[in-house]
């Protein structure tokens, strides 16, 4: 009898997680796990699962990172609190981590790093795009674990965010760049697995390496669950 399918947890936005989490339990299901909705107003209780997906949504406060308040953008103050509670936990038991765009970011935050709150202003070589096509190059940085994931020094993803990753928080790498040298993508070099990227994998799920990267998690997910030795 083969072993039951790796539950991940999936963290969303009370606003727009109706239309996202589908989208990542699509990618999560191709990659042999299930995932479960978490997120305010939900219980997360990380003794039920076995890997843990921190989603894409709002900006993050800079109140967790000592950073400046902007006016104009939106927040989610019971999202942060939620988010950073439970990357720091699952970081300290050794539950495999995916952070996407600002997922990435709470990673980052959660190992006492701060953020860029205006990306485009601290990276004015970055072009600035908001779409889900795969409009941004960003080349992965030689002898990480994404550039094994993926297979690509170049890759083509989307982009979103307006937050961006500035002073790395303890034990993450830099793994991957774009042409203006804005970070997009960090991780923690050795396992269990701890990996942020800045950008939505989950809407390129028809693009190989992109599915790769759930894949990592699941497989991470399925040897916490067995209790078997965490591999890069």
């Amino acid at each position: 009898m083969s072993a039951p399918a790796p539950v991940i947890a999936v963290t969303t936005s009370a606003r727009s997680g109706w239309r996202i989490f589908p989208l990542v339990a699509l990618n999560v299901w191709l990659a042999g796990g299930r995932a479960r909705r978490w997120g305010t107003g939900r219980a997360a209780d990380l003794d039920a699962v076995d890997g843990l997906v921190i989603g894409g949504g709002d900006d993050i406060s800079p109140a967790l990172y000592g950073g400046e308040v902007r006016a104009e953008v939106r927040l989610d103050p019971a999202r942060d609190a939620l988010e950073r509670r439970l990357a720091e936990e699952a970081l300290s038991r050794g539950l495999p981590v995916l952070g996407i765009c600002r997922g990435a970011q709470m990673l980052n935050v959660a190992l006492g790093g701060t953020l860029h709150a205006d990306a485009y202003a601290a990276y004015p070589g970055s072009r600035r795009y908001r779409t889900i096509l795969p409009r941004r190059i960003v080349r992965a940085c030689p002898g990480t674990l994404l550039a094994e994931l993926t297979r690509r020094e170049k890759m083509w993803v989307n982009a979103l965010h307006t937050q961006s990753v500035d002073r790395l928080g303890a034990g993450l790498r830099i793994a991957a760049f774009d042409s203006g040298g804005m970070v997009q993508a960090i991780e923690r070099p050795a396992p269990p697995l701890a990996l942020g990227v800045q950008w939505h994998p989950e809407h390129l799920f028809y693009k190989r390496q992109q599915r790769r990267i759930f894949g990592a998690l699941v497989q991470a997910a399925r040897a916490h669950a067995s209790g078997a030795p965490a591999t890069a």
